[in-house]
């Protein structure tokens, strides 16, 4: 049978956040380079969630040097490396490569500066609710489903809990912080699923300071 979820979380869970901020990028990891996927993992981890940088070392050393049995493989209980674009034969070579890079930042408390998402991983892992709200409701579907993009805010704020909303204005106002160049905003904006620019004649950053103001004005509920 399948993998459990609370199997796969206590076994696999840190190992997978690990992994999957190399999709799309390039796994060119060395043992004297970090690639900037890694980068991103931890720039990510280290200003949010620190501790899990050594679960996750240990996760991956525990998976290579002890990798499922063919009992294991015919049940389905095992975790499937994504593909990220390495040759099977050296995943089990590249994570522990990985591995000596998370135990060495550890001891070195080599933390990477505050900065901007660099990545589509570290774009949703710092944004995740901000990227619910543009990937749901700002897709490029939105001109077929609201007559603007004030009635797709509407509809979000109506339908979401009070403090979900709370934190995706926090995100908001992250962002904002950051201070990005257009470009860069747009670039972010898009990385998080937003598919239709936004309504003239603002920029990327204007509408996003909108969107916080709007955020923050109580708006009715669907079920009231």
């Amino acid at each position: 049978m399948p993998m459990q979820p609370l199997q796969h979380d206590r076994k696999y869970g840190e190992l997978d956040q690990v992994v999957r901020a190399y999709i799309g990028q390039d796994a060119d990891d060395t043992p004297e380079h970090r690639s900037s996927a890694l980068e991103a993992f931890l720039r990510h981890a280290w200003h949010s969630r620190p501790w899990t940088i050594g679960v996750a070392e240990e996760q991956i050393r525990a998976y290579v040097h002890n990798p499922p049995g063919r009992l294991k493989l015919k049940l389905g209980e095992f975790y499937p490396v994504p593909d990220v674009g390495i040759p099977e034969t050296h995943v089990q070579q590249w994570l522990l490569v990985i591995a000596d890079h998370l135990k060495t930042c550890i001891l070195n408390g080599e933390v990477p500066p505050p900065g901007p998402p660099r990545t589509h991983w570290e774009w949703h892992a710092r944004f995740p609710e901000l990227a619910q709200l543009l990937g749901g409701w700002f897709s490029q579907d939105m001109p077929d489903e609201f007559p603007s993009h004030a009635a797709a805010l509407t509809d979000y704020v109506r339908g979401t809990d009070a403090q979900v909303i709370a934190r995706v204005r926090g995100e908001v106002v992250e962002l904002l912080s950051l201070d990005l160049a257009e470009n860069e905003c747009v670039l972010g904006l898009a990385e998080l699923g937003m598919e239709v620019d936004p309504p003239p004649p603002h920029t990327g950053r204007s509408w996003l300071a909108l969107v916080s103001d709007r955020l923050g004005v109580p708006v009715p509920r669907a079920d009231e």
